[in-house]
């Protein structure tokens, strides 16, 4: 039977009075909860920048623990996107490690310069400015967060949709090694070795170093390299100083190299002039691009290395006051090759240069005394991005001109951006406390693009000293500046010790910028770039702990006015007006306005002593009401990308002890609902509703040195796409690619720690 939207909503309201059972129910003396002998585990969280139980925050937080991503087996953060409600996280098209992220409607998937992030990530409360390398493998992890809705007056970057944070742990006073090896479906070989040692009372060191391998899922057959493969090493080292009880210093660094190949995607149509046959398997490709002369300039190489280097400081000026620095540089460069046509003739083929680096520097002041706390803070920013590709058009350009076409396209985008925070809570009684908060930003972006044509193949920039200049398109160097305040206000209250009802209204501002893909010689209005975008965002919510701790279940109702949407696309054109597409234009437009309106629901029950359910859904409906194209209101024709309309995950835990140890069974099913990758359904790169089945069995050992665990992921094998491209009219070959997810692998870890 069909699920209809009436289904989903009363289901997820018998879910809300569920929960809402938690305030009228009698509470248990702390005798009486021991006796039970039976709670739910405290989740701490640190989402208001202090430390303080996931029940007590009036945000919309999810959480998970170290020990709840080994349990399951996840391998990255994308992972945790079938079981956060309106959460979409995936690899962007044609990458291992480039983050596409979206939280309640609102993220960004383009990752050129210009365009930043709508879902900001922080790897130990570092802003990473570039979505390149920011899909991270979980190794070395403490806890990761994601906040969903507008932050800004808590955190060092303004995040319209939500943040996502990676908290790696802190070094343990007492020496600790550990080795962890894997091997799975597809010849996956992954060894991550560990190790900390307290050099003395007040000096700690450690390090992890992570070699992460895999088989493609699928074939080149046109060069015989892997399809969707994996070959990462990565490491992390940080040493921690105690100078004396109220005085913390940790300087950190990492570094990741991904030389993984080139991922080409799925043609849905054989190829028009050269006749190529759909292959048998989606993850199956001809892509030549890698062997082509179009990306001599790179030596067709595909690589994604990044790296960074932090420093924080936290001392405990009082029992009230705690001041923190956070100084942090990081850069990434990238080499990759981008086989639109996914053929093995040169139709459409782009190798790319991806070069960025960002200096930050944080400043927090946290006050807490019984009546007030709250955080105080300036943030600075100063981050470069660079883009370099050619788009070289080979069978068009022989046709017509007799060489290869190509168009460069060269961009820098600089931002220096500053900002005032702060959101402080005062409680008016042992119920109820308020909230108010508030963000300054001033951003300043800079840019210098430059696009040309040119024959007889690649451009000068990579390396054709035979290029023929045929016109530029875009030539111009701008700058703008915007300033923004952003407010927040949220009202809780406490209805019994085991549940708390908040209300709060928040706005996400996100600067303007400049697309590096646009013509100005053209369409002169590109030098002015795009506006900044805006959402004003009200929730509602309520977070209650129930049958003696052995149930949470949280519940939020938010609604969203989004203004001024920022949509990057590009389009083919004809630059001669002969009748046949020969380059493309990037297009940003500011949609008018938006609204996105949904319910969470998120809930834990400990069941008996052995068995836990977790269970979370959501209904979300986005509309675009107004987008304005010559004039002429076509909202009714467009749609918010990458946004299902209804998702959910059900996972039943149990849990026994065993001979010399305890077992733990997993088994979890998600559902994610329909979307449209781009702003205009394309059925061929959608993807229609689908599931997800996993499972795992993990066993360690009474002691807690050995940890045994086999974990199956999509056991049923579901095809699903997360990303394509749309390109029917440029080239020659009807150039539609589509990218899936990974099919079903099981995967054996043995972890041993000394």
């Amino acid at each position: 039977m069909k699920r209809t939207n009436t289904t989903r909503v009363s289901i997820l309201l018998a879910s809300v009075c569920l929960g809402s059972l938690s305030v009228g129910m009698p509470a248990y003396s702390q005798d009486e909860q021991a006796t039970g002998g039976m709670m739910l585990e405290e989740i701490q969280v640190t989402a208001r920048r202090r430390e303080e139980s996931l029940q007590d925050v009036p945000i919309a937080v999810t959480a998970f623990s170290a020990n709840d991503l080994a349990m399951r087996g996840a391998a990255d953060i994308t992972d945790i996107a079938q079981v956060a409600p309106s959460v979409t996280l995936e690899p962007s098209r044609a990458t291992n490690s480039t983050l596409t992220a979206f939280i309640r409607g609102v993220g960004q998937q383009d990752p050129l310069a210009g365009f930043e992030q709508g879902v900001a990530l922080y790897l130990d409360d570092v802003y990473m400015a570039r979505p390149q390398g920011t899909l991270l493998d979980i190794y070395d992890v403490e806890r990761i967060e994601i906040l969903r809705g507008p932050q800004g007056t808590l955190y060092g970057r303004n995040a319209v949709g939500g943040a996502i944070k990676y908290v790696t742990k802190r070094l343990s006073d007492e020496p600790e090694f550990g080795l962890k090896l894997s091997y799975g479906s597809y010849n996956q070989i992954d060894a991550v070795a560990k190790g900390s040692v307290p050099v003395s009372d007040k000096v700690r060191i450690g390090a992890t170093v992570a070699s992460l391998n895999r088989d493609g899922f699928g074939e080149n057959l046109t060069t015989g390299a892997d399809n969707y493969n994996k070959e990462i090493l990565a490491a992390r080292a940080s040493i921690e100083l105690l100078p004396s009880d109220d005085l913390f210093i940790r300087i950190s660094a990492d570094y990741t190299d991904d030389d993984s190949n080139a991922v080409a995607g799925y043609r849905p149509y054989p190829g028009a002039v050269s006749g190529t046959p759909v292959t048998d398997s989606v993850y199956d490709t001809y892509a030549g691009a890698t062997e082509h002369a179009s990306t001599a300039g790179i030596d067709g190489n595909n690589e994604v290395t990044s790296k960074g280097i932090q420093g924080s400081i936290e001392w405990n000026a009082s029992e009230a006051i705690t001041l923190k620095s956070i100084t942090a540089y990081r850069e990434d460069y990238t080499e990759s090759v981008i086989d639109f046509d996914s053929l093995a003739v040169d139709d459409f083929d782009a190798p790319v240069i991806y070069d960025n680096n960002q200096f930050s520097q944080e400043l927090q002041l946290l006050y807490n005394s019984d009546k007030i706390s709250g955080v105080f803070g300036f943030y600075y920013l100063d981050a470069y991005a660079a883009n370099d590709f050619d788009v070289v058009l080979g069978q068009l350009g022989r046709v017509a001109f007799g060489s290869e076409l190509t168009a460069y396209t060269g961009g820098v985008v600089d931002t220096k951006a500053w900002s005032l925070f702060a959101d402080v809570t005062y409680d008016f009684s042992e119920k109820m406390a308020l909230s108010l908060g508030g963000r300054y930003t001033h951003d300043k972006r800079s840019a210098d693009i430059f696009r040309a044509n040119y024959l007889n193949g690649n451009s000068p920039f990579f390396g054709n000293d035979a290029a023929i200049f045929l016109a530029a398109s875009s030539d111009f160097e701008a700058e703008r500046t915007f300033k923004d305040f952003s407010p927040r206000i949220a009202l809780d209250y406490q209805l019994s010790d085991d549940a708390l009802l908040y209300a709060s209204f928040s706005r996400g501002f996100k600067a303007g910028s400049f697309d590096p893909r646009g013509a100005n010689l053209t369409s002169p209005e590109v030098e002015e770039g795009f506006d900044p975008e805006t959402l004003d965002s009200y929730e509602m919510g309520l977070k209650s702990t129930w049958m003696d701790g052995r149930a949470r279940t949280n519940i939020a109702l938010f609604y969203s006015d989004y203004k001024d949407m920022q949509i990057p696309g590009s389009l083919p054109i004809d630059t001669d007006g002969d009748g046949t597409n020969d380059g493309f234009v990037g297009t940003v437009t500011n949609a008018g306005k938006a609204t996105i309106k949904g319910i969470e629901f998120e809930g834990s029950f400990l069941l008996n002593e052995h068995f836990t359910l977790q269970t979370s859904l959501n209904i979300l409906d986005a509309e675009i009401k107004e987008w304005l194209l010559n004039g002429e209101n076509v909202a009714d024709q467009r749609e918010v990308q990458n946004t299902p309309e209804f998702m959910s995950f059900v996972g039943l835990n149990y849990n026994t002890d065993v001979k010399s140890g305890t077992l733990n069974v997993n088994a979890n099913w998600s559902h994610k609902g329909s979307i449209v990758q781009f702003e205009t359904p394309v059925p061929e790169i959608d993807q229609d509703a689908y599931d997800i089945f996993n499972a795992s069995i993990v066993w360690t050992s009474e002691s807690g040195k050995y940890t045994f665990g086999v974990h199956g992921k999509n056991l049923f094998d579901k095809q699903y796409k997360t990303a394509g491209y749309n390109f029917p009219t440029l080239g020659l070959e009807n150039n539609i690619t589509t990218f899936y997810g990974p099919p079903r692998t099981v995967t054996a870890t043995l972890e041993v720690r000394f």
